[in-house]
């Protein structure tokens, strides 16, 4: 065995013995402590994930197991942690660097609320006046509520900015993915985190008697991270898979079809295939709040971002339909679009239309009467795009029905049979 061996071999080890050290004080944490993959990295100066694989430093690892052993627990802990709540897979447009720094604050002021000798610490000034300031100002303490918080101050004073990196610094978040919704490997890592945080939310609520403030903070960050899932992702909910009728190349053999050219002069051995499964968009509504708190612009942005994402995915079938219904109290108009080619139209056009309250009921009555109409043959959902409180229907409508909340105060819970996502301007 060289030397190199020996060192990857005895951090492993050091490493499985913090995990099991985590899983005695977190039961709950019990899969979420093992799921990263243990992988030797000497290229780095600190631990670093990338959702799949936490990545650590030999030499570093020995050394500070040596003198600091209470340091690896919290930089596990840490890494794992960013992990639960999606940290890797929602910045959106936000600053990458403040970005990474309000996902370290998020993560140590849990670690900091814990009272298990594994990895208390005594807090240092610049944690504790933050913490206090969290506190005065009741920040709800997840990733993105102290990007706002800081965003502020940090425009106008850059050393704070390097101040706290190095305050907060726990780990390398260079393998955090780019742009999650462009990667595989990302995407299906950041999935098997969200069936871990949900799991651990369910653990989570059972222990009803626990009112820690890190308990507390954990179930809003999970919350928050359930609930500020890519767009992108959450817009597949309203695809289908379906045959359409083309040529699919991806189907057949070349070699066979080439021969039989070369053989027979004119005569293919074999003809592709004429239709194919895609996943498009079939039918969907997006309904507009246009009571008088909605924000035109930001409306506008959702609209632009919404059909941009299915222009990239080449997401129409030849027969599509997608209607924009406006509605505060009452419906206002009910645009419909069934090409690519309506989309510019409609958004260089688009004016808000309304100023009333907000109920969600005329929106539903409408789509409802035009389900029995005949006016669909497949629609897939609803998504109704809203910044505040509505009353909602009675009963549940036989389509799936997901309602997108705006701003950054609390929104309402919605009923069982429908979905949640909160958006801001950077998520968009």
């Amino acid at each position: 065995m060289t030397q190199t061996e020996w060192e990857n071999e005895m951090c492993i080890k050091i490493l499985e013995l913090i995990q099991n050290e985590l899983y005695v004080d977190f039961r709950y944490l019990d899969v979420a402590v093992s799921a990263l993959t243990l992988t030797p990295n000497d290229s780095l100066r600190s631990t670093a994930t990338d959702g799949i694989s936490f990545f650590f430093p030999p030499e570093q690892i020995l050394r500070v197991f040596r003198s600091n052993p209470l340091f690896l627990n919290r930089a596990v802990l840490h890494s794992v942690f960013h992990c639960i709540f999606r940290h890797l897979w929602i910045r959106g447009s936000r600053d990458p660097d403040l970005w990474n720094l309000s996902c370290d604050i998020a993560v140590e002021w849990i670690i900091d609320s814990f009272e298990k000798k594994s990895v208390k610490r005594a807090l240092s000034g610049i944690r504790t006046n933050i913490y206090n300031d969290f506190r005065q100002y009741k920040i709800p303490i997840t990733a993105a509520n102290i990007y706002r918080y800081l965003l502020p101050d940090i425009a106008d004073n850059p050393d704070r900015l390097n101040q706290l990196m190095m305050e907060f610094f726990t780990d390398d978040h260079r393998f955090w993915p780019k742009k999650p919704s462009t990667s595989p490997s990302a995407a299906k890592a950041g999935q098997s985190w969200d069936k871990i945080s949900r799991r651990m939310e369910q653990e989570l609520n059972l222990r009803g008697d626990d009112s820690a403030s890190g308990i507390d903070a954990m179930k809003t960050q999970i919350k928050e991270g359930k609930s500020r899932r890519s767009y992108k992702d959450f817009l597949r909910k309203f695809t289908v898979l379906k045959e359409e009728l083309h040529c699919d190349y991806d189907e057949f053999d070349l070699n066979y079809y080439s021969y039989g050219l070369r053989l027979y002069k004119n005569m293919p051995l074999i003809e592709p295939l004429e239709s194919r499964e895609v996943t498009k968009i079939s039918e969907f509504v997006i309904v507009i709040d246009t009571s008088y708190s909605t924000n035109g612009p930001l409306v506008q942005k959702f609209l632009e971002e919404t059909f941009q994402i299915i222009q990239e995915r080449d997401s129409f079938f030849h027969k599509s339909q997608i209607r924009i219904i406006q509605c505060d109290n009452q419906v206002h108009s009910d645009t419909i679009i069934k090409e690519q080619r309506d989309i510019p139209k409609l958004l260089h056009n688009f004016e808000l239309i309304g100023g009333g309250g907000t109920d969600f009921r005329p929106a539903f009555s409408y789509i409802n009467k035009l389900l029995e109409n005949g006016e669909f043959q497949n629609l897939k959902g609803v998504l109704y795009f809203t910044d505040g409180k509505g009353i909602y229907p009675a009963k549940r409508p036989p389509y799936e029905t997901a309602f997108l909340f705006l701003g950054e105060e609390e929104h309402p819970d919605v009923p069982a049979w429908a979905m949640k996502l909160i958006l801001h301007e950077e998520d968009l």
